[in-house]
């Protein structure tokens, strides 16, 4: 019989349910530090990228610089986590190897664990900064997996309403952008998932939402008028229960004239991409983000 390929992405969060499972009362904490502890390995360093430490309004960011890249085009890239977890630090080799496919240098940035609306606007904050460093809004891109896909999709939107100009494009990775988590792939993924159980989902929606109402646009773009953004491309893998809202959102940016694609990856579960180095499905998925991305960014 033929030996199972090993799955680390699939094995990380099957451990995440068990450690739930054994430990019914863990806190956020808790869990922040499982994923802090453990994420990090699932990534290889991609080589060739300096990482620089900074801070956008007193927030700790880094930057991903490939060899050779050009000064004046960045990825802005916003870790997710669920609001509970994640930070620059457990994204860094991840987005770096985004960084270095596209030939882009990345500025990861963080913000505040602390309900919404703090973390949009921190992103927005951290947009503003790109622009007022004389950056051209024609040469920025998003980039974001989980809830950092739906914050920069809301920081995009917030930013329409204050009038800045627009990014040239966005990248979200199995993004979470729905926090009244009411979609059908919630029951009909439920045997190929993991960990993003609907009732996970939903108490770390109760965590994020704060007071807010769960169709506000900024915390759910899935409910937002999304006319006049950039081109997306979204990514989803086909185990995941997330996989209705990303291939919601992407009909809702089409039906609004925005330039949108989604490509799902049979097989896959929530940000697999974090195995990068590991895995040839990740591998072959930053290397499209990559392919994507340098022409809206205006590079060959």
């Amino acid at each position: 019989m033929a030996r199972r390929k090993p799955d680390i992405v699939r094995d990380h969060w099957r451990g995440m349910t068990r450690a739930a499972q054994d430990d019914p009362d863990q806190t956020p904490e808790e869990i922040r530090e499982r994923v802090e502890r453990y994420w990090p390995g699932l990534t290889t360093d991609p080589g060739g990228v300096d990482y620089l430490e900074t801070e956008v309004a007193g927030l700790p960011a880094l930057w991903a610089v490939p060899k050779h890249s050009p000064e004046d085009r960045v990825i802005l890239s916003v870790h997710g986590g669920g609001g509970v977890s994640g930070s620059i630090y457990t994204h860094r080799k991840m987005f770096g190897h985004l960084a270095k496919a596209s030939g882009v240098r990345a500025l990861i940035t963080g913000y505040h664990r602390t309900a919404y609306p703090v973390p949009v606007e921190d992103t927005v904050t951290a947009y503003r900064g790109l622009l007022d460093q004389g950056f051209d809004a024609g040469h920025i891109a998003l980039a974001g997996d989980s809830l950092g896909a739906g914050v920069s999709l809301a920081a995009t939107l917030r930013a329409r309403e204050l009038g800045l100009p627009l990014p040239a494009a966005l990248m979200l990775l199995s993004p979470w952008v729905d926090m009244t988590v009411g979609e059908e792939t919630f029951d009909t993924n439920r045997a190929t998932e993991e960990f993003f159980y609907k009732e996970v989902v939903e108490i770390l929606a109760y965590l994020y939402l704060g007071s807010a109402d769960p169709k506000d646009p900024l915390a759910s773009p899935l409910h937002a008028d999304l006319s006049g953004l950039p081109p997306i491309y979204i990514q989803a893998g086909g185990d995941e229960t997330l996989l209705g809202e990303a291939r919601r959102l992407a009909g809702n940016a089409r039906a609004a004239g925005v330039d949108a694609e989604i490509e799902v990856f049979p097989g896959q579960l929530h940000t697999f991409q974090m195995a990068a180095g590991r895995s040839k499905v990740s591998d072959d998925a930053i290397g499209k983000l990559a392919q994507w991305v340098r022409p809206k960014l205006q590079l060959p």
